[in-house]
């Protein structure tokens, strides 16, 4: 999943290394198109989000939930206090703070960004957490405190939204991509036998 441009990361303590101008401009419009793709995928998963639950609200709530596959999945409107699949009711304030510091820290990762699959990655989660946090911003019972539109009803699980599914397949790529040594900014950090020798030691 990585890109031509990812690099194996420099031992601890080594120099940088030295880029021409030429290498250097390529390297800030590689950089420039992946903030480019992270903003894309994070507007394309917001407005899903946003365009299912106003159709939803419109359509559904306060009606019978709608069978999509029998009583395996259905569609039904539950407004929910807490976080992603119900969890901590009595919390939506700080669930309020926490998913605007992940934007913080989403775009904050952004300004070295050179991995395609890291955009992605954090595309998702931003657009994930966009989509929770208009809702708790601008829905009833009031800001800071609005319920999440969740709809989507799956037998013996939870009631989720196309924004928990955003963040949970961006989490999912980022613990992949950080399990096969991926870096944000490209680099592939590989253990080597010196470092399996101090970790047994």
């Amino acid at each position: 999943m990585g890109t031509p441009q990812e690099s194996t990361g420099s031992p601890e303590g080594a120099a940088a290394p030295v880029r021409t101008p030429e290498e250097t401009a390529r390297r800030e419009a590689l950089r420039r198109r992946r903030i480019v793709l992270l903003l894309g995928v994070a507007l394309l998963a917001y407005l899903i989000d946003l365009g299912s639950k106003l159709l939803v609200v419109a359509r559904l709530e306060g009606h019978q939930p709608i069978e999509v596959l029998g009583d395996v999945m259905t569609f039904q409107v539950i407004r929910n206090a807490g976080a992603a699949f119900g969890m901590g009711q009595a919390m939506t304030v700080v669930f309020t703070a926490i998913a605007a510091s992940v934007i913080v820290v989403i775009w904050r990762i952004a300004r070295k960004l050179y991995s395609l699959p890291w955009a992605i990655a954090l595309g998702l989660l931003l657009g994930g957490a966009l989509g929770n946090l208009t809702d708790r911003l601008f829905r009833s019972p009031g800001v800071f405190r609005g319920h999440v539109v969740d709809f989507i009803s799956v037998q013996h699980f939870a009631v989720f939204n196309l924004a928990d599914s955003a963040i949970v397949c961006g989490g999912i790529l980022v613990v992949l991509l950080s399990f096969r040594g991926s870096n944000p900014d490209g680099t592939v950090h590989q253990v080597t036998k010196t470092d399996k020798a101090d970790k047994s030691a």
